[in-house]
């Protein structure tokens, strides 16, 4: 028998769940309770809500994007109701104090208008009235950036601000850059197909048969940490090989491990990470099983001196949990890229200085003149001023000689370039079992309780 189905009555039926899960809401608003009293190390933040997918990512997204520090994080979303308690530190280490930082994060997560960006499945070039975004994609190489930099230079674009990453032998950037006459976006289509077509001129190199998918995306609002991750996943940076082995961090106890096993019982796949810390590794991690379609419907973080560990309790969005080892052996894979993205240990760079046209590309050349390799970078723009910041080793991945940083310092100027960080290897995170005792019995009590669980853990 034949089942026809009307492409009018599906799209209604889409409508009429939107409407209803905008009236569920509506009927029981997000509540944030903020609480700077009951632990004396962090701030407490507890958001309950109407529990819908990527409804964590949404909170952890507002959290790191104001630099916030997730220290410990409990999750429960069983029966339609999300429960989310998160200690949170500013970058100092401090509870949060400013009363301005509280009212947004109050108000952002209680609006009605919240909602994170949708996974977009194409890279290209995005217009808007202040800048044209430019998504690349291609094979990492030593001068990658340098070449881009200069081809957008050539084309008189200046970019106003940027991230680079570069994992697996892969190299992803969102560039913003605006047009070098008019200070605004690029909106000549004869220029932006120029521009298209010189950078994946740059991005094939000589050999890359994994060429940039560019395209005019449709404009809008882009979380460019989300994309890099969106983009770096497509471009299946997770999958390894030779060459990407080689530049993977050298001691293998610094690398995270990914464990995934059934919860038979309760009908769940269990994550377990440990990792070493750093910032915004929640939301690496987050980020990645949500596009992958995951649910997070329990999960614990705490976090060490330098370790961190993460545990989840997870089914597809489907309903069901992991059931084949190639997906399970997938799952681990790209957890592992996601906290290796950004991870890298080396030398940081800092340029302070006044921003001009061209500044980016003859900072760029400088350092791949003295063999110097970009492995991931920030760059900004504010107020006529230029911050850039770069993860650099040198060709070969070696820790970079201090004579040529001096060299480099010479022709930017010492005053315009600094060293901030010059990583060691971290010390050896504890072994754990793949059941963490951070859960222990907890599918033994019925619920939460209230979160009175919580409250003990504080």
């Amino acid at each position: 028998m034949t089942t026809w189905v009307c492409s009018d009555c599906s799209k209604n039926s889409g409508e009429m769940d939107d409407e209803y899960a905008k009236l569920i809401r509506r009927m029981n608003p997000p509540r944030v309770v903020i609480d700077n009293d009951s632990c004396k190390d962090a701030t407490i933040i507890q958001v309950d809500s109407v529990n819908k997918h990527g409804i964590l990512l949404q909170v952890v997204q507002v959290l790191t994007d104001l630099n916030l520090v997730i220290t410990k994080a409990y999750i429960s979303s069983d029966g339609g109701w999300f429960m989310d308690v998160f200690n949170v530190v500013d970058r100092d280490g401090k509870k949060i104090r400013d009363k301005e930082v509280i009212n947004y994060i109050q108000k952002t997560l209680e609006s009605d208008a919240f909602s994170i960006y949708p996974l977009r499945g194409s890279v290209g070039v995005t217009p808007s009235e202040e800048h044209t975004s430019i998504e690349l994609a291609g094979t990492d190489r030593p001068g990658l950036l340098s070449e881009v930099c200069a081809v957008l230079a050539d084309l008189h674009c200046s970019v106003i601000n940027a991230e680079i990453w570069t994992h697996n032998s892969r190299a992803a950037a969102v560039v913003n850059v605006t047009d070098d006459y008019t200070s605004c976006a690029v909106k000549d289509p004869r220029r932006l197909s120029t521009i298209k077509e010189l950078l994946s001129n740059v991005l094939k190199g000589n050999s890359d048969s994994k060429t940039a998918k560019m395209m005019l995306s449709p404009p809008g609002a882009t979380h460019r940490e989300r994309r890099l991750h969106q983009i770096m996943f497509a471009d299946r940076d997770y999958e390894r090989n030779e060459r990407g082995e080689q530049g993977r961090i050298g001691d293998k106890s610094l690398r995270p491990n990914v464990t995934v096993v059934d919860c038979i019982e309760r009908d769940y796949t269990v994550i377990t990470m440990m990792s070493k810390d750093r910032p915004k590794l929640l939301f690496d991690t987050i980020c990645t099983l949500t596009d992958m379609q995951y649910v997070v419907f329990h999960g614990v973080v705490h976090t060490g001196r330098m370790e961190a560990f993460q545990e989840y309790y997870i089914r597809h969005i489907d309903g069901f949990p992991i059931s084949s080892e190639a997906e399970r052996d997938r799952v681990v894979q790209c957890l592992e890229a996601a906290i290796e993205r950004r991870a890298y240990e080396g030398l940081e760079l800092e340029v302070c200085t006044e921003d001009r046209a061209g500044l980016l590309s003859d900072i760029t050349r400088i350092f791949r003149e003295n063999s110097l390799c970009i492995k991931r970078a920030e760059i900004s723009t504010k107020g006529g001023k230029a911050r850039d910041t770069f993860y650099v080793t040198d060709v070969t991945g070696s820790p970079v000689d201090p004579k040529i940083i001096d060299s480099i310092g010479q022709q930017i100027g010492k005053s315009i370039l600094q060293v901030k960080r010059n990583s060691c290897p971290a010390p050896k995170a504890p072994q754990e079992t793949a059941m963490s005792f951070l859960f222990g019995n907890f599918f033994k009590s019925r619920t939460f309780q209230n979160f009175k669980l919580i409250r003990s853990y504080s």
